[in-house]
């Protein structure tokens, strides 16, 4: 399941303590590693496939597409952020086997950067704040609703809650593309946060951690002794920080070569698989035993795909 691969990052931080990178795919293997638990009498029923995350970078340009008319039509200037190619959208995941896009963009440092100096330069911050106050004021319930929105509330699954803003073009182009955006609200932030329930029995999963060791063990053979994918990347952000704007090309260099090792070993160990497969089996067992998450995750799954069908209409593939 594609979506453990981008939780699994926090998964790691939040089971230690308590974005980059870290559940569909098939099913997992024999036994739990944890508890020597076997597997579930009947696996739960199939879900949806989830987006990938070409697909899902097509939803995020189409909803910006559809902002932007919107907002044309209520005459006000909107910008649609593309400032990135589809190759530096690529999200590094806590499993990136990729070794030609780690030859390429290392762990994705020049790409972080490149995508801050965009967002500082977003020409939407400086037109908003040309306007008068009354047309700032005009501008922000085109865009949201402004101050007089209703908010969608969204209690998450391990406490806590998630409040958005709802209204104006934003609503507009979530309804074009999902249907039901209060839906989709409510079920991306329950199903992103369900690694929640199962964080600690996935990190000590007894094959997660053995595969996760095979990787660390190929590491060090490469001449980086690192205890896994995390601690390559916390290392190469050190590295880079110590070294500074005036060594920065000494920086990236450093950093594509461990991210190519970290890559390489990857695929020698076939890491991505079993992290795939045991989030897969974690997720299931979850669904097995808290029936309430079942129809969110296929909802959401649902929408995400019908949101995909319809920005296929409206925005072509990034270049």
């Amino acid at each position: 399941m594609r979506r453990a691969l981008m939780s699994l990052c926090a998964v790691v931080a939040a089971t230690a303590a308590v974005t980059t990178g870290c559940a569909g795919g098939t099913g997992g293997t024999g036994d739990s590693g944890g508890d020597g638990d076997s597997r579930a009498q009947s696996d739960p029923r199939p879900l949806p496939p989830e987006l990938t995350w070409r697909q899902e970078l097509r939803v995020t340009d189409a909803q910006q597409h559809l902002t932007r008319q919107c907002m044309n039509r209520q005459g006000f200037t909107y910008w649609e952020d593309l400032g990135l190619t589809l190759q530096e959208s690529r999200p590094v995941r806590y499993v990136q086997d990729d070794v030609a896009w780690a030859r390429t963009y290392g762990y994705g440092g020049r790409i972080y950067a490149k995508s801050e100096r965009v967002r500082e330069r977003n020409p939407i911050g400086t037109y908003r704040q040309s306007l008068s106050a009354s047309r700032r004021t005009a501008f922000d319930t085109a865009l949201d609703g402004g101050d007089s929105s209703r908010v969608l509330a969204v209690t998450l699954p391990g406490g806590g809650e998630i409040r958005k803003r709802f209204g104006g073009c934003t609503e507009d182009a979530e309804r074009r593309l999902y249907g039901d955006p209060a839906e989709w609200f409510r079920t991306s932030k329950v199903v992103m946060s369900l690694n929640s329930l199962y964080g600690e029995d996935l990190m000590t999963d007894r094959q997660f951690t053995a595969s996760v060791r095979a990787w660390s063990r190929c590491m060090k053979q490469a001449g980086r002794p690192y205890k896994d994918p995390q601690a390559a990347r916390d290392a190469v952000r050190v590295n880079t920080g110590r070294l500074g704007a005036a060594r920065a090309d000494e920086a990236f260099a450093a950093e594509r070569k461990t991210a190519v090792a970290d890559a390489t070993c990857a695929r020698e160990t076939s890491l991505r698989a079993v992290v795939t497969a045991r989030e897969t089996y974690h997720l299931d067992r979850l669904r097995d035993r808290d029936g309430r998450y079942e129809k969110d995750l296929a909802t959401h799954r649902n929408l995400g795909q019908q949101a995909y069908d319809r920005a296929v209409r409206v925005v072509p593939e990034r270049d």
